[in-house]
């Protein structure tokens, strides 16, 4: 069974973004191609097992076993040596991608204190969009009494819209809940 959000994709996202920036060809018409998740770690340095931690609550809520990212470089004020593991991250695609994100939009981001909506402006110029989340605990996946200490994480969605504008408008046909100005 395809996911739920893709099905919405399919037919009522894709013929509404066709019709109103009348694209000619389907292949035009913006889609999402990639869902990244990133935690940077640095407490990772004195606490090894932080990462393991992490790592399986990114697991939990992606559905897939996340890498372990590394230092590109040494930085002596931070104590930090080029090959140190820093973090985790994890790059979703295809029906986990929109697995991922129909939990998202549908669970996680409702549960966030005080929600009045997701910043509008925050598209990189090309159509993919950043946000960045003070908690895991809004994930329905994530134990809270397996929790030992509360981490943000990044997600970025990237699109193949060639503008910010057709992006919003994508991602607002599928759900996303932005801010009103």
């Amino acid at each position: 069974m395809p996911p739920r959000l893709k099905e919405k994709y399919q037919k009522e996202v894709a013929p509404a973004l066709q019709q109103q920036f009348g694209y000619r060809n389907v292949m035009q018409i913006p889609r999402i191609t990639k869902v990244a998740v990133n935690v940077g770690l640095g407490e990772a340095l004195q606490d090894a097992n932080a990462l393991d931690r992490t790592a399986e609550q990114i697991m939990a809520i992606t559905g897939q076993k996340p890498i372990i990212t590394r230092a590109k470089r040494s930085i002596a004020n931070f104590r930090l040596r080029a090959g140190n593991p820093i973090g985790v991250a994890a790059t979703l695609r295809g029906d986990r991608m929109y697995e991922f994100l129909d939990r998202l939009i549908a669970a996680a981001l409702p549960r966030i204190r005080d929600f009045q909506g997701l910043n509008p402006n925050a598209f990189d110029g090309r159509g993919n969009y950043s946000l960045g989340l003070r908690e895991q605990l809004i994930f329905p996946e994530v134990d809270y009494d397996r929790v030992d200490k509360v981490r943000g994480l990044q997600v970025t969605i990237v699109t193949t819209a060639k503008t910010d504008e057709e992006g919003r408008r994508l991602l607002e046909l599928l759900g996303m809940p932005f801010r009103k100005n």
